[in-house]
């Protein structure tokens, strides 16, 4: 990736195949059905999360928040970060909150991109590789890298911050993505956002 920023965002921007770490749905308050099992997978994930959000935003690596609306359809993203603090288990929210530098696309399906702005965003930013982080694996992340893969986008997901409800689904998914997808899955460690390539 380049260093040109985009108009008004200092630190975003860059040349065709940069990158850009994206978060799914891990502003959430686990009001659901599957949260007793998705929690545990959650908290494991987080640290290697909070330490990719610190090293993409050292790097001026875009950081994009991809996140369910709640089914409320007034929604904005402050809105649903607040619900999410407000909620049970902020302290799962806290650590990962958007910065000021942060981009943030509501979703309401699983995918990150079915009728969201996101790949005409990913355009204006010239990025061409996704790191896709948050939850669930066999889920959203899942359906989101399909949606990279047929979209020309390359896709690296880090094994180890990605939270998941069932574990043999998640370790079936993780091998789709390699295999029927072209994703490269790989512990957090090994991704170099100082390249600012495909990590």
């Amino acid at each position: 990736m380049g260093t040109s920023h985009g108009p008004g965002r200092p630190g975003h921007g860059g040349g065709p195949g940069g990158t850009a770490l994206v978060v799914i749905d891990m502003i959430n308050t686990y009001e659901h059905k599957d949260a007793d099992a998705l929690l545990p997978s959650a908290r494991q994930a987080l640290p290697v999360l909070v330490d990719l959000l610190h090293r993409a935003r050292d790097q001026g690596v875009p950081v994009i928040y991809v996140n369910d609306n709640f089914g409320e359809w007034r929604s904005h993203h402050g809105e649903i970060l607040q619900t999410a603090l407000d909620g049970p288990h902020a302290d799962l929210v806290e650590p990962i909150r958007p910065d000021d530098s942060s981009l943030f696309v509501v979703k309401a399906r699983h995918s990150i991109f079915y009728e969201t702005p996101l790949a005409y965003l990913l355009a204006q930013l010239g990025v061409g590789h996704l790191v896709l982080c948050g939850q669930v694996t066999e889920q959203c992340v899942l359906y989101s890298a399909l949606d990279a893969h047929i979209r020309h986008i390359d896709v690296t997901v880090p094994t180890d911050a990605v939270a998941h409800i069932h574990e043999p689904l998640a370790r079936a998914a993780l091998e789709m993505m390699r295999r029927n997808m072209g994703a490269r899955t790989v512990e957090a460690g090994e991704i170099d956002f100082g390249s600012h390539g495909r990590g």
